[in-house]
């Protein structure tokens, strides 16, 4: 289904390759990362993206240091890479795992390999399950509407929120995809309009400010997370918020696709989830014009805070949890 692949690590080489996201989709295009630090910066600058995908590029991160590093030098890659992005909550997940690892390994190379193959591997079967779930929420014939990118360029395996479309798919549903274009970095326009079509799928990309034009004629809204505090409350690509209270006023279900290692425990609610604030250039230029008169101030959030009571839904690869979201989170638990 899935035709290309977003990260994969050669043992022999001791080096990963990625494919370049901040390249698509006029080039098709990839990395080769051979340090801590060249994991840190393809993260922080965005080649490599999505939570479930950080988090995977990061325990790998650690592999690479771990090849011929003392236990100090390999802390000392695990603290930069954590460092590279604030937000996706999968980073620090990762970074925690094999930091555990670590610290009870005779060999931290192959150890630290094992389990970094295990988060991959648990990552790829979550958006199955994910998948599976999420399917049965889409009736055929159905208009469905996606922001940023939840697919399979922001995981390891087929994506979240767009898995489950790849799954209605192959279970012979038909259905049509508006995908928003996602302002400044057009992660809808670049990347989730590449892999729907890439993938066979019917996709219309749309302007942010067009999402409550067409949304009444939406059936489902489907979108990921970046980290999901214990209330409910989901931090998400900035946007994000403004399509559920568009979604909320049309009666349009809007469900969340993550993985239970998107979920923050130790938050209680979105208020606590620290919001990346990016470069000012993202937004003063475009296509290398400057579109900003120089003396107007920049304000770039990456993310927002979706409150849990607009959400109908959270799709993990346990279950679909239902309001009220905090009780049936902690219910699951």
């Amino acid at each position: 289904m899935i035709d290309f692949k977003t990260i994969e690590y050669n043992s022999e080489k001791n080096e990963v390759t990625v494919l370049d996201q901040t390249k698509l989709p006029e080039e098709e295009a990839y990395l080769t990362l051979t340090k801590a630090e060249d994991i840190y910066q393809a993260i922080k600058n965005m080649n490599v993206r999505g939570a479930p995908l950080i988090g995977v590029t990061a325990a790998y991160g650690v592999v690479l240091a771990s090849r011929t590093g003392s236990q100090n030098e390999i802390q000392k890659a695990c603290d930069l890479i954590r460092s590279a992005r604030p937000t996706a909550v999968n980073l620090s997940w990762a970074i925690g795992r094999m930091e555990k690892k670590l610290a009870q390994s005779r060999n931290p190379f192959s150890e630290l390999l094992a389990e970094a193959k295990k988060i991959e591997a648990e990552d790829k079967n979550a958006c199955i399950a994910m998948g599976k779930l999420g399917a049965t929420l889409i009736a055929d014939n159905a208009n469905i509407m996606v922001h940023c990118n939840a697919g399979a360029l922001a995981t390891s395996g087929i994506g979240t929120a767009l898995g489950i479309i790849y799954t209605a798919k192959e279970q012979g549903k038909r259905f049509s995809v508006f995908s928003s274009e996602t302002r400044p970095l057009l992660q809808g326009a670049r990347l989730t309009s590449w892999e729907l079509t890439k993938n066979g799928v019917d996709t219309y990309t749309i302007c942010d400010n067009m999402v409550a034009t067409f949304m009444p004629r939406m059936k489902l809204v489907l979108v990921g997370a970046d980290r999901i505090a214990s209330n409910g409350d989901v931090a998400n690509k900035i946007g994000t918020k403004g399509l559920a209270i568009i979604s909320d006023y049309y009666k349009v279900p809007f469900y969340v696709a993550a993985p239970l290692s998107t979920f923050d425990f130790t938050v209680a609610s979105g208020t606590q989830i620290p919001i990346e604030e990016r470069t000012e250039d993202e937004i003063r230029k475009f296509n290398e014009r400057c579109i900003v008169a120089p003396p107007a101030k920049i304000c770039n959030p990456a993310f927002d805070i979706t409150p849990a009571e607009l959400v109908s839904g959270i799709i993990t690869e346990r279950c679909i949890i239902d309001r009220p979201h905090g009780k049936n989170i902690a219910k699951m638990l």
